[in-house]
């Protein structure tokens, strides 16, 4: 994390990767305008991503969220960093759901974080990313 405060909500993201940094800066954006406790942390920085303590492979494959010590991936680390921004509050709550919480982390972790990671690796190999 950036700041060391078990409390603060944390972000690990992806910045080379097109998809990822455009909706995690969004985030990152309205929560310095709110003035969120939230940290944004790039995998690519190595000094961020060793406090985490998850390799590069796995923080590239789907969002990570560090609240209270505790890190979630997945839709599960989107619901944590929507509950703490007011305007994404409704957004956690519809998720949290469960039909629509079970659907959401099929369609997350079966379908669009493979594809966007595919897309990253294909981008790194070619030497775009």
């Amino acid at each position: 994390m950036t700041e060391n405060n078990d409390t603060k909500t944390a972000v690990l993201y992806n910045a080379s990767c097109p998809v990822c940094s455009y909706e995690i800066n969004h985030y990152a954006q309205y929560s310095q305008n709110k003035a969120l406790p939230i940290a944004f942390d790039d995998l690519n920085d190595s000094d961020k991503l060793a406090a985490w303590d998850i390799d590069p492979d796995t923080a590239a494959r789907k969002l990570h969220v560090m609240k209270d010590g505790e890190v979630f991936a997945g839709i599960p680390a989107f619901i944590v960093l929507w509950q703490d921004m007011p305007r994404y509050r409704w957004l956690a709550r519809l998720v949290g759901l469960p039909g629509v919480h079970w659907l959401a982390c099929v369609v997350y972790d079966y379908v669009l974080a493979p594809l966007i990671y595919r897309w990253y690796m294909r981008r790194l190999r070619r030497g775009t990313a």
